[in-house]
């Protein structure tokens, strides 16, 4: 069994190649059981450990774990440590063990990326990110698979983390400054990417400009929001699978308001990667993604990263 730390991990994961395999994935489908949630006890306050297999029949098995330790701040360690471990599919040897926060970071900011790829205007030149953390450092060499990201903004609720992700990216060539004021910010970007852990909303739809994509990241509980009703008024609404109408305040609250309907929504990239649904329609459009996660995607990025270490 092969052991990729996370370099190792992220060398064999370069966007250009990991977006085209999140959408044959999403075309060819896989089988992605519910995921497992563990309470783990201990004198020490103990972890939560979610478990998310999926399998594509006859090829590879995979399960990620993660285990989140909201005590681990006070020992000076990460909240939360993740790993993959991938098998053959038919004999169930194991294959690979791979560095899960990894394939977790990168597939994320793959998807919103493939999403772009269709809902995004062609001409999108200037990417606004809202965030600093681990998320938000790749989404502009991702978005830059898709189109030709010219200019990147960086904002976060902490300037000094803006800072230096802006300078960051400026030593790997981009042309990036951090941005103190948001609602400008959003104003002038052609993109906006959201990567917060925000339980209040961060953007004002009345800030988007006309034929702008917003791509929203961090809202994966009920209790999470990024974006206000007035995003999704008048937007056109593309989820990564249905499950994001089940887990995200950002679209359980407008839809419980009546801003929208779940038969709103225009598309999920499995619809999308075969084309059975179409994307951005014209270039005044504005178009919403909202993302979730899946383990289709830890799937299908632990196998680029078997296949090509």
């Amino acid at each position: 069994m092969r052991v990729l730390d996370a370099a190792a991990t992220a060398a064999a994961l370069p966007f250009e190649r990991l977006i085209p395999a999140l959408q044959r994935m999403f075309a060819q489908g896989c089988t992605v059981p519910p995921r497992h949630v563990h309470e783990v006890p201990s004198s020490g306050g103990g972890f939560t450990s979610l478990l998310m297999p999926a399998w594509a029949e006859g090829r590879y098995y995979g399960i990620k774990t993660i285990n989140i330790a909201p005590g681990n701040a006070a020992r000076g360690l990460p909240g939360l440590h993740a790993s993959y471990v991938l098998y053959d599919g038919v004999t169930g040897v194991p294959l690979a063990l791979i560095d899960g926060n990894e394939i977790t970071t990168r597939r994320t900011a793959a998807a919103s990326a493939l999403a772009a790829s269709w809902l995004a205007r062609q001409d999108a030149r200037h990417l606004l990110v809202v965030g600093a953390g681990q998320v938000a450092r790749l989404l502009p060499q991702a978005y830059g698979a898709v189109r030709a990201i010219e200019r990147v903004s960086v904002w976060a609720r902490a300037p000094g983390k803006a800072d230096a992700l802006a300078a960051q990216l400026r030593a790997q060539g981009l042309e990036a400054q951090a941005v103190p004021d948001l609602q400008a910010a959003c104003g002038a970007a052609d993109i906006v990417s959201c990567a917060t852990l925000a339980t209040e909303p961060v953007v004002q739809g009345a800030w988007l400009r006309p034929g702008s994509h917003l791509d929203l990241i961090g809202s994966f509980t009920p209790a999470m929001r990024e974006a206000d009703d007035a995003c999704f008024a008048g937007a056109a609404l593309y989820v990564d699978t249905q499950e994001a109408l089940k887990k995200s305040g950002d679209l359980l609250g407008p839809m419980g308001r009546g801003v929208f309907r779940a038969e709103d929504v225009r598309g999920t990239l499995e619809s999308l990667s075969r084309g059975t649904a179409t994307g951005r329609r014209d270039a005044q459009q504005r178009t919403v993604f909202k993302s979730v996660g899946t383990a289709l995607e830890d799937l299908a990025a632990a196998i680029e990263v078997y296949e090509h270490s």
